[in-house]
């Protein structure tokens, strides 16, 4: 099974603010992805189709499938880790998450379930977080 990372999403208040600007770096010509200083040990269960799942504002919104962690080495000679996304954003359903540092493990059964019905789409995101709380979505 799957391992996924999750990340606050820093400089985006938003999937669209973020997907904005993801769209311009391809324009670039550079890849889609985060470099972050520390090489997860377990790597080879987030290779096996896990995501990034992305907190914006203190909710999980959004994930994009992980396809590579490569080793980089930084201009100041530090050794970091690049992963490398998928262009596609996934919208999940809002999941709480309070501010932490870095990056984290996600565990499948853990991770919030991609956004797939009509109603996903229709209904604003407070009402839809109202709605979850209640166990009514």
């Amino acid at each position: 099974m799957a391992l996924h990372l999750i990340k606050l999403c820093v400089g985006c208040d938003s999937v669209e603010d973020l997907a904005e600007w993801q769209a311009g770096r391809l324009k670039l010509g550079f890849d889609i992805g985060h470099t972050t200083r520390m090489f997860p040990k377990r790597a080879a269960e987030i290779l096996d189709g896990g995501s990034l799942y992305w907190v914006f504002k203190g909710n999980v919104l959004a994930r994009q499938p992980i396809l590579d962690l490569l080793e980089v080495k930084g201009d100041d000679g530090i050794e970091r880790c690049r992963i490398v996304l998928a262009h596609e954003l996934i919208r999940v359903r809002p999941m709480p998450k309070r501010p932490f540092q870095g990056w984290r493990y996600l565990r499948p059964e853990d991770a919030p379930a991609d956004l797939d019905t009509e109603i996903d789409d229709e209904v604003p995101l407070d009402l839809r977080r109202e709605l979850i709380s209640l166990g009514l979505l």
